[in-house]
């Protein structure tokens, strides 16, 4: 595979599918490298028996806003925009209404509090009052927003993250990852099975060593996750360290899902929410037949999702056991284990995504910068308001884009 081109895309998840999208339609044909054997990266949507399960990301956030919200309905994709059934607690099942609103209104004031944390500080946790009895319903809840807990959030990243976001966030029946990875221009060189070992700089160009041999480029758009960034998968001279630094800044949350097949005569209700145990930091989000699928999907994040480390049937059983505390022991009957994630166990991955860690918000600007016009940087870890996110993954691979083809055309109006 030894050759000279113009642009190398490293990674096919949203991120370097939308530096394509954005090539292509500049006019330009990129070659793009990626290690695992499909492409969508974090947004993977899982088939099974008719039903499409978001492995990653499944729901359109600020969906008014969201590109793929334009790109689904470009390409015929159904957009679902009912209203999420998160914060309602199905029956009151193990939440009574006033601890339900008890809750609410803490995590309410912590997030008030949060403008008073002092910048040389700049920990979530400071927010929270000492002894305050749902401090652990808090950090559950950022562990499904961030993937780790308050004592590991940057204030001003959750801030500038949750000023831009908005409360619409919309579903694709079809599956977030159908979509994404379905989005792929024809025209771009795709390779996957192909892992990149090493990176040079080479006179102007670039040299990207794989196992399938070297390949040439005036400008490559690097779009793997922080936490490969920050590892020593990908052997890189000492000039990126600076961007290794930063990926260092951002690791990667844990957010995971466990997902049961509804079987039998269960008396599940279609779109239906609970929370296992509000009073645990370590619990899980159970979305009921969503779409009126015959599934219960839980997410598990921060503490949480650290069940999965001991493979999936630890997972299933944590699933089971919360939801048979809530609707009875005899719903372990109609419920069947189907599939589970583990983000933090894949080498090609590392976790769920970016939070920056307390005083490192700036880091994100840093790893968006490019290297002498010739390495450009996306990835959700690189953009400042919309990380976490499809969009803001796509959105970067879009700016990475411009920067490459805009350093390109200066070589070639030079040479």
């Amino acid at each position: 595979m030894t050759q000279d081109i113009d642009f190398l895309i490293i990674g096919a998840g949203a991120a370097g599918i939308g530096a394509a999208r954005r090539l292509h339609s500049l006019g330009a044909t990129p070659l793009v490298l990626e290690a695992a054997d499909h492409v969508g990266g974090r947004a993977e949507t899982f088939h099974a028996g008719g039903l499409a399960l978001d492995f990653g990301c499944g729901w359109l956030h600020s969906a008014e806003r969201n590109v793929w919200t334009r790109i689904a309905e470009d390409a015929g994709f159904a957009v679902d925009r009912r209203t999420p059934a998160w914060g309602r607690q199905y029956r009151d099942l193990g939440f009574p209404p006033a601890d339900h609103a008890a809750a609410s209104a803490a995590m309410a004031r912590w997030a008030e509090r949060l403008e008073d944390v002092s910048p040389d500080s700049d920990r979530a946790s400071d927010a929270l009052r000492p002894s305050d009895p749902w401090n652990d319903f808090i950090a559950a809840r950022t562990g499904y927003i961030s993937g780790v807990g308050p004592e590991r959030i940057s204030v001003a990243d959750y801030l500038a993250y949750d000023e831009a976001s908005s409360d619409e966030n919309w579903r694709l029946p079809a599956g977030y990852g159908t979509l994404v990875s379905a989005s792929l221009p024809t025209t771009a060189d795709l390779r996957t099975g192909v892992a990149v070992q090493k990176i040079e700089l080479d006179g102007e160009r670039v040299a990207v060593a794989t196992g399938a041999g070297t390949v040439r480029a005036r400008a490559v758009i690097l779009t793997v996750s922080a936490a490969v960034l920050a590892g020593g998968a990908i052997a890189m001279p000492a000039a990126l360290n600076p961007w290794r630094d930063a990926a260092a800044r951002l690791p990667l949350g844990r957010n995971e899902k466990v997902f049961l097949e509804i079987v039998g005569d269960a008396s599940f209700e279609d779109e239906t929410h609970v929370v296992g145990s509000p009073r645990s930091r370590a619990t899980g989000s159970y979305y009921i037949r969503p779409l009126g699928a015959p599934v219960v999907e839980c997410f598990l994040g921060g503490d949480g999702a650290a069940v999965l480390d001991d493979g999936p049937q630890a997972g299933f059983d944590f699933a089971l056991a919360e939801l048979s505390g809530l609707f009875g022991a005899d719903i372990r009957r109609c419920l069947r284990p189907l599939t589970a994630t583990h983000w933090s166990g894949l080498p090609l991955i590392g976790g769920g995504y970016s939070c920056a860690l307390p005083g490192k918000a700036s880091a994100r600007e840093r790893l968006a910068q490019p290297f002498d016009d010739r390495v450009f940087f996306a990835g959700e870890a690189t953009s400042r308001t919309d990380f976490s996110t499809a969009h803001g993954a796509h959105d970067t691979g879009v700016r990475a884009a411009d920067e490459a083809f805009a350093a390109v055309g200066a070589l070639r109006a030079h040479a």
